[in-house]
């Protein structure tokens, strides 16, 4: 089954911040969306990491290349995603658990959408987009 989206996620050199971004995004409170971490040539522990997160999700797969940059990791991610729609985050970003279901809900709100983006946001805890 095609999942709704494809989170490409490019990861080098990112030790530090690596386990919450990924964590942020298997905190999604939607299910419908792959998760491609793509290893860049990453010298410190992010190829590791990025494999135990593989072998323990079944929606998150792996890419490891050698170092050719931030564009071409993305482009490896994007060659392989099966979702409709993709969406790369940076490998240190945390995203909301509501990121997805929000460009769900405008997807599916807005005629003929062709994309959707937004910007660092802090909300009210009790604020409903």
């Amino acid at each position: 089954m095609q999942p709704k989206f494809s989170v490409v996620m490019p990861v080098y050199n990112v030790e530090k911040y690596l386990r919450n971004s990924i964590q942020s995004i298997l905190n999604q409170t939607i299910s419908d969306y792959e998760l491609i971490l793509v290893d860049d040539g990453s010298p410190d522990n992010c190829p590791k990491i990025c494999d135990e997160y593989a072998a323990q999700y079944p929606q998150v797969r792996v890419v490891h290349q050698k170092n050719v940059g931030l564009s071409s990791a993305r482009n490896a991610g994007f060659a392989i995603a099966k979702g409709e729609f993709v969406y790369f985050p940076d490998s240190d970003d945390i995203i909301h658990p509501d990121t997805l279901d929000y460009f769900k809900r405008v997807i599916e709100t807005v005629p003929n959408v062709k994309s959707v983006s937004y910007t660092h946001l802090t909300l009210p805890t009790n604020s409903r987009v």
